[in-house]
């Protein structure tokens, strides 16, 4: 390392004439379509652009060097990025940010919420002098003041500090004692103020009216604790640093970050020189050091600019399928959505449009064929739908692409845990449609053969559907199968299981006390389906209950909307835990699900068995909470279908038991634990497991005898 490095190791920009030099190299290298300003803005963060760039040309002019242009696929799409060495203290942390996805309210919820809003991204779009519209690779939003662009950095900063507790070791420690060795990619992203500037009594703006910054694409952690070192913020540094912290006197805030950067840089070697003979490692000169500038990778260039956003989001899409710790489960369903939806557009098999609204960066009403004046309900339904089918698509151009993505194997081997995966992403996109996201695992309820045959819901709106549901099996077991438990989880009145609740006590808001049960959201959706005369009148409750911006109230076992909210403790009296088979009465449903069986690869089509065992229209609920005595024959139709059910569902609990127990050893084993369970478990289990084969040794010998000879 030179001798001027050791004593001044923190870098005050380069000289104006050689930071035009880098910005005139890099705009005119090839891919290269960032603007101008963007370029102008970072440049004062680069150290060294000397080195990154050619001889002089005859003409004067200097290129960049070959090795510095990088192009990244993505399943999005293609992006240039520029690899520089940068100031330790540039980058902003990003509210886009996926890991912190599930903090903010969403564009694509349709009712208003307290939470803060993410703001709306866009291409960033300027006319040129032929009077032509041209994207250029930067992003843009309009901020309704300063104000609120500080609050949302802030924000997503201490959002990340709120997740840091999943990492396995202390990140800011790590950079101090070893550097940062991972580089950051950053994209330019520029922020329009709607607010009233003002002016000075020199006639000049108090303020800027817009603010350039450098977005942490990857690196949004690595970011924020480097910044931490150097005390300085992200929201500084999108928007100015207070003179104070630089020790310069008054109350301003120095905007110009050549000058801030500069200063700061002056103090901090001061600060170094001090230390050499009065040696403080808590001294943030000696923190900072090995950080003093790092790799940065900026994004300068796409084919496809107007996709930047999406290009940019799943440009670590590795990370989205096999997530890092600090992904909470919320945040890594929808970032893995996203990369999905991502595929699908850059193979132009989805618009960008309805891509948009699907990922939550656009309002549902901007989804086309949305009906005029539609009800919050059912704007709602309209997008859920549509992720549904996206996630579990029909279309083989659509299956290919998604596995891909995924990285998972052909249709026909999906695994549970592929499902599930799928599953988790629907519902994690899902509840960006409503103020409070939920547990992503209350979508585990697809059957093995339909999630790998695929979904296709009928395009009856919610409205209808709920209409039909006390005389129609089919709308009413569509919307227990793909709606239930996305409504009731909104409402906290259910939540996946999340393991032993031995001993919890839940008590109802008119103090009764009960012990709470432990239930799968299957067994609840199948509660649900035992109970229609109850079940109908509470999905009502709950779609009125969302248009209305109201908790729901409790019904009665015969259907009576009751005072009072429905909660965990009610729903569990309601519909009781399910602990057997269902009752005859519920044949047309029955039916139903046996053609979902049947439907093989072309996809569940709930449409298909319309009518099947309904009663005729306008006959009243009570009527259809009854159904005529079944015949003999008709018995072994029904038990018929209902053993290969049974069976299904058994080949698939084997499937997932045998995944569970693969991956609870490697995780204990990455534990360090020596046993993933104590004695009691192990031992439960086995009996469990040998109670199982003990009772269906009984049946291959039985079943035999009971088919016709061919």
């Amino acid at each position: 390392m030179p001798d001027a490095a050791l004593t001044n190791p923190f870098h005050a920009p380069a000289p104006q004439d050689w930071q035009e030099k880098w910005i005139d190299a890099v705009v005119s290298a090839p891919g290269v379509n960032v603007p101008r300003d963007a370029l102008e803005n970072i440049a004062p963060f680069i150290v060294r652009p000397k080195d990154a760039l050619t001889d002089a040309e005859p003409d004067g002019r200097r290129r960049l060097k070959a090795n510095r242009l990088r192009t990244v696929h993505t399943e999005a799409g293609e992006m240039v990025v520029l690899v520089v060495r940068m100031n330790g203290v540039g980058g902003v942390v990003w509210e886009h940010n996926e890991r912190i996805s599930s903090a903010w309210h969403s564009a694509a919820d349709p009712a208003a919420a307290g939470r803060r809003s993410l703001t709306r991204v866009l291409p960033w779009t300027r006319t040129t002098e032929d009077g032509r519209e041209k994207v250029f690779a930067a992003l843009e939003s309009r901020v309704e003041s300063l104000g609120r662009l500080l609050g949302n950095v802030e924000q997503a900063a201490a959002e990340l500090d709120n997740r840091d507790g999943h990492r396995t070791y202390n990140l800011g420690e790590d950079l101090v004692l070893n550097g940062q060795h991972e580089p950051c990619m950053l994209v330019a992203h520029h922020f329009r103020l709607d607010e009233e500037i003002g002016e000075g009594p020199d006639g000049k703006p108090l303020r800027p009216a817009s603010y350039w910054g450098w977005m942490a694409v990857r690196g949004n952690n690595r970011t924020r604790r480097r910044q931490e070192i150097f005390d300085i913020s992200s929201a500084e540094v999108l928007t100015g640093v207070p003179f104070k912290k630089l020790g310069v006197e008054g109350d301003g805030v120095a905007v110009n970050s050549g000058y801030w950067l500069r200063t700061l840089a002056e103090r901090l070697n001061t600060e170094c020189a001090a230390l050499r003979s009065k040696p403080d490692p808590n001294a943030r000169a000696h923190r900072a050091r090995l950080i003093a500038d790092v790799e940065a990778h900026l994004v300068v260039g796409s084919p496809t600019p107007m996709r930047l956003f999406r290009i940019v989001q799943v440009s670590n899409r590795r990370d989205h399928v096999h997530p890092p710790l600090e992904f909470t489960p919320n945040d890594q369903g929808r970032a893995l959505g996203r990369s999905v939806l991502g595929a699908y557009v850059a193979q132009g098999v989805l618009d960008e449009a309805t891509a948009d609204v699907l990922s939550g960066a656009a309002p549902i009403t901007e989804l086309p064929g949305v009906p005029e004046n539609a009800s919050i309900s059912t704007l709602r339904d309209l997008r859920s739908m549509r992720l549904l089918r996206e996630f579990f698509p029909v279309d083989p151009r659509k299956r290919e692409i998604i596995r891909r993505a995924l990285s998972e194997g052909p249709p026909s081997q999906l695994t549970s845990r592929e499902a599930n995966r799928r599953a988790r992403a629907w519902s994690a996109l899902t509840s960006e449609s409503y103020p409070e996201p939920w547990n992503p695992r209350i979508a585990e309820v697809f059957p093995l053969s339909q999630a790998r045959a695929g979904f296709s819901p009928s395009e009856r709106l919610v409205d209808e559907l709920l209409a039909d549901a006390d005389h129609d099996p089919v709308a009413f077991d569509e919307l227990v199968m793909f709606r239930a438990a996305h409504w009731l989880a909104a409402y906290d009145v259910i939540d996946a299981d999340r393991g032993s609740l031995q001993g919890q006590k839940t008590v109802d808001e008119d103090g009764t006390e009960a012990e709470r049960v432990r239930r799968t959201v299957k067994n609840n959706l199948n509660a649900l389906r035992n109970n229609p005369a109850a079940a109908v009148p509470l999905l009502r409750e709950l779609a009125l209950a969302m248009d209305e911006g109201r908790t729901p109230r409790k019904v009665s076992l015969l259907g009576d909307v009751l005072d009072g909210t429905a909660s965990r403790a009610w729903f569990n009296r309601t519909f009781p835990k399910e602990t057997g088979t269902r009752p005859y009465t519920r044949r047309g449903i029955e039916r139903a699900q046996a053609v979902v069986q049947d439907t093989g690869g072309t996809g569940v089509t709930l449409d298909a068995f319309a009518g099947s065992g309904s009663n005729p229209a306008g006959a009243d609920t009570a009527s259809t909470a009854q159904a005529p005595d079944e015949t003999d024959a008709q018995a072994v139709e029904r038990l018929v279908r209902e053993l290969a059910t049974q069976i299904n569902a058994m080949v698939d609990g084997a499937t997932e038991i045998g995944e569970v127990l693969t991956e609870l050893r490697k995780r204990a084993d990455s534990a360090g634990m020596e046993y993933a369970l104590n004695r009691q478990q192990a031992d439960e289990a086995v009996l469990g497991l040998t109670k199982t084969l003990s009772e269906l040794r009984k049946w291959p010998e039985v079943v035999p005898g009971m088919g016709r000879p061919s």
